[in-house]
């Protein structure tokens, strides 16, 4: 497992990572100058960044294969695979490598 210096103090399993999710909404402005607060976004935040990473997804003949994200990728998920985990009053995300759909450069 590699982990950013453990910020979470949760180490994932397997093929599973650990998200910090970024908002959409965060620090955004309308056309107008209108700030729109964080609480408006209710859903669930689809991008996120990794702060976690289990050791690899585990074959059927034992070997391990390593993940393709890493620590500090910013990514996209499926809004529904993940779940939510509080850790000292912020929110992440536990989602299989699966659940990623891309990786943002």
């Amino acid at each position: 497992m590699r982990m950013s210096g453990k910020k979470a103090g949760i180490r994932p399993l397997g093929d599973r990572v650990l998200v910090e999710g970024i908002s959409e909404r965060e620090g955004k402005k309308t056309a107008s100058g209108i700030i729109i607060p964080e609480t408006v976004d209710k859903e669930r935040p689809e991008k996120g960044k990794v702060v976690a990473v289990g050791e690899g997804r585990m074959t059927d003949d034992g070997a391990v294969l390593p993940l393709r994200v890493k620590v500090g990728d910013t990514v996209i998920f499926s809004k529904y695979g993940p779940d939510e985990v509080k850790v000292e009053g912020k929110t992440y995300f536990i989602l299989k490598e699966e659940s990623i759909l891309a990786v943002i450069k």
